[in-house]
């Protein structure tokens, strides 16, 4: 048996939980200590079991926590050379490993597949996590979805996957005309459409749970983004996530 469970997903803060009965590890830590830790809670799951987080890339709403919660758990924080040099001082971890992008990081009983990708920060990843023959994505924070996205893709069964914006409300919304350019570029975010589009053509046979991720608190909303993938809920099962509580615990059996 595998739980998922997107513990904090949005513009404002992302932190997802991967693990079995014995083991566990984060991606990301884009919340307080505290937060992370009440909302693991709230959900029934336990802190002691984390064995160590995995940092996508430098921005605030990915790392701010994680300092904090690597020291209080005694765990390692994994990262890029590039996302390290690129941290606020205050937001080096202790206990910091480096990976690097293609290279598997095993963390019995994990695999970790860092996967570069397309995004305004310096050596991003999003990462494929295997346990127990399932394979997790956490595919967030990507502008256009390159060979290494796609390739990686096809081999989840699970998958929080980035639905940040929709591209009415972007055009139209309140934003500046350079921060909406940054949002829809190659290395900004994907909008809705682009997540249906990433599903269609590249999702493997083996993927059934799509949870909905990173969603903008300007220009998207969760009834706009579900209803954008409603149509896919034949193939796959959606879930929403939220940047104010916890998602729903996914059970994966095997």
């Amino acid at each position: 048996m595998i739980e998922i469970c997107a513990l904090a997903s949005g513009s404002n803060g992302n932190c997802y939980y991967i693990g079995n009965k014995e083991d566990a590890i984060l991606i990301d830590a884009g919340i307080n200590c505290r937060q992370i830790l009440v909302r693991m809670h709230s959900k029934g799951l336990k802190p002691s079991k984390i064995r160590a987080i995995f940092i996508t890339h430098e921005h605030n709403d990915h790392v701010c926590g994680a300092r904090v919660l690597g020291k209080k758990l005694d765990i390692p924080v994994y990262m890029t050379k590039g996302t390290y040099q690129s941290l606020y001082f205050a937001h080096r971890p202790q206990a910091v490993r480096f990976i690097e992008p293609g290279q598997p990081v095993m963390l019995i009983p994990f695999i970790i597949h860092p996967v570069l990708k397309n995004h305004d920060a310096t050596e991003p990843t999003s990462f494929r996590v295997e346990l127990q023959g399932i394979n997790v994505g956490v595919f967030t924070d990507i502008g256009l979805p390159c060979s290494n996205v796609t390739f990686h893709l096809r081999e989840c069964h699970a998958l929080f996957l980035e639905t940040n914006y929709d591209e009415k409300m972007l055009w139209e919304g309140s934003y500046s005309y350079h921060l909406k350019k940054r949002v829809a570029s190659d290395v900004g975010h994907l909008s809705n459409m682009q997540a249906v589009n990433l599903l269609t053509e590249h999702a493997g046979p083996a993927l059934k749970y799509v949870l909905l991720s990173h969603l903008s608190a300007e220009n998207n909303t969760p009834q706009v983004a579900y209803g954008a993938l409603k149509h896919l809920e034949e193939r796959f099962h959606i879930v929403l996530t939220s940047r104010r509580e916890p998602s729903e615990v996914i059970v994966i059996e095997i």
